[in-house]
């Protein structure tokens, strides 16, 4: 079986981790690229050692893990930060995951092969898949969104979500956009339709 590559990406808070977990549930194989960074950051690490010597200890919790929320203030609110960060993780998380892409369709065994990224653009890994996705809400929605998943003000949302790409430029280069402004079950329904329909081309 030939496995079909989607890139699963979206605003930030737009619910793409919603619309992965769906795609699990109908047998896809999902790579969750933020969940692959943050075993690049462990402690020790050749890209923790990077982020410590570019951003200083004051990024470490006491058990010397990185705290996200601390580096995130830091590189959401300085553009130059931001680029850094991208440079010193982006190549490490591609190189990981073309490599678990590559385990997935040698196994033969998986419709659909997701790859969850946020950064899927601007990490280059675009480039791994052979569909995009974008899931996308309203404004309104998504800083309603993001300001209760974090715990965070209005202007720390606006300020995370003008740091990433335009949703707008995400989803002039989607194959495929997810309306995740209504309801769960409404969401469900657009994935499925979408799914039988790329499935059935196998």
């Amino acid at each position: 079986m030939e496995s079909v590559r989607i890139g699963l990406t979206g605003g930030i808070a737009c619910g793409k981790s919603t619309v992965a977990e769906l795609l699990q549930d109908l047998g896809a194989a999902v790579i969750d690229a933020d969940l692959e960074a943050k075993l690049l950051m462990r402690p020790g690490l050749p890209v923790w050692s990077s982020l410590v010597h570019e951003f200083g200890s004051g990024i470490l919790n006491f058990d010397q893990s990185i705290n996200s929320r601390r580096l995130g203030n830091i590189v959401f609110a300085d553009k130059q930060a931001l680029a850094k960060l991208n440079a010193l993780v982006h190549p490490q998380v591609v190189e990981v995951i073309s490599g678990k892409i590559r385990g997935y369709q040698a196994e033969a065994r998986w419709p659909a092969i997701v790859l969850d990224a946020a950064l899927l653009f601007e990490a280059g890994a675009d480039k791994l898949v052979d569909c995009i996705w974008v899931v996308s809400v309203n404004r309104q929605t998504q800083i309603q969104r993001l300001m209760e998943r974090d715990k965070i003000e209005y202007c720390q949302a606006l300020q995370r979500i003008e740091a990433q790409m335009p949703l707008a430029d995400k989803i002039a280069r989607a194959d495929v956009v997810i309306d995740n402004t209504g309801t769960r079950r409404e969401t469900w329904e657009q994935v499925l339709a979408i799914w039988q329909e790329i499935t059935s081309k196998e």
